[in-house]
């Protein structure tokens, strides 16, 4: 039995979404708002919440910022539905909508997002649902390029000037 590329982006959307809203609850109940833990060396949980989108981007956001978000979103969805045939595209779908689900939850719910993670060097404090949006981006971009890359070659006239003919070619 075939999955279906939905099903399969549905499967991913909800998985990013409860482990980014589950690692929330876990952070808020041990740590307090402010504090910090180390936990190796260039690696700290914080309790910080974010007005912005992602990374702290945009503080105090916006309607004109919410409806670019939206049509974002939109955009994506769009692409795979045409695209859903495509390999994997399932894959960095359901980490973009699920990542952008877990963020809304918590602006649904506490009117901010609740970000986590600290890096080194001045990085801004993130979440999992952050970084399933940016690693969705990536493999999303990735994806379609490696993929169109490839049916060019396939496509081209240097790759039939190979192929045998029939022609007398040996």
């Amino acid at each position: 039995m075939t999955v279906s590329a939905p099903l399969k982006a549905t499967v991913v959307l909800v998985a990013v979404a409860v482990a980014d809203q589950l690692s929330k609850h876990l952070l808020e109940t041990s740590l307090r708002s402010g504090e910090e833990r180390k936990l190796v060396p260039g690696l700290a949980l914080v309790d910080t919440r974010n007005q912005g989108i992602a990374f702290g981007v945009k503080p105090g956001g916006s309607l004109a910022l919410s409806i670019v978000v939206v049509c974002a979103l939109g955009a994506v969805i769009g692409y795979f539905l045409r695209h859903s045939e495509r390999p994997l595209i399932w894959l960095p779908t359901g980490m973009l909508l699920g990542g952008a689900l877990g963020n809304v939850i918590d602006r649904i719910r506490q009117g901010s997002v609740t970000d986590f993670i600290k890096l080194p060097l001045g990085w801004p404090p993130f979440n999992l649902a952050d970084a399933s949006i940016t690693v969705g981006v990536v493999l999303l971009v990735a994806l379609v390029f490696i993929q169109d890359q490839a049916r060019d070659r396939v496509g081209s006239p240097d790759a039939r000037a190979d192929e045998p003919t029939g022609h007398g070619r040996l």
